[in-house]
């Protein structure tokens, strides 16, 4: 089963606030992950109604994960930003064999089972261990040369 990009980008988003005690804006988050803004805006619009994200409306306002987003599952995220249609459609166009298919059942059963592992994985734990400073350090600005370092040619180094 393949996740459409708004989930990716949910569950990108919410590993990072997860991973970031400080309030992020909008645009810092598009910025650190490097995802347009426009869609960074409308996801953590639907992660804040799921209760993963507080928004803070005013000049010091941000997003921050909430308190209560770490026991929210990875599942609940994909479901919510997935929907629970059926892995392939078979009404349209209708299908010929949907009368004697075991296909559709088996998908299903697929698709229950991929949803019940991600039940057991919190966004919280998803963020222990290496994981956490590797999203700490994502769209930090690199160092740059001293403005007053010598300028060096290919020939002189």
């Amino acid at each position: 089963m393949k996740l459409n990009r708004s989930t990716d980008m949910a569950l990108r988003i919410a590993m990072l606030t997860a991973a970031d005690p400080r309030r992020m804006t909008v645009d810092e988050l598009s910025d650190r992950l490097d995802l347009p803004r426009n869609h960074v805006a409308k996801v953590v619009q639907r992660l804040q109604r799921l209760g993963v994200l507080v928004t803070i409306r005013g000049r010091s306002g941000g997003v921050a994960f909430a308190e209560s987003g770490g026991g929210v599952t990875v599942g609940q995220v994909v479901r919510a930003f997935e929907g629970d249609d059926e892995v392939v459609s078979c009404d349209e166009p209708a299908c010929t064999l949907r009368t004697a298919c075991r296909l559709r059942g088996e998908l299903r059963r697929a698709r229950d089972a991929f949803l019940a592992v991600l039940d057991g994985v919190t966004l919280g734990g998803l963020v222990d261990g290496p994981t956490g400073p590797v999203l700490l350090a994502l769209g930090l600005p690199r160092p740059r040369p001293a403005l007053d370092a010598p300028y060096q040619t290919r020939s002189e180094e």
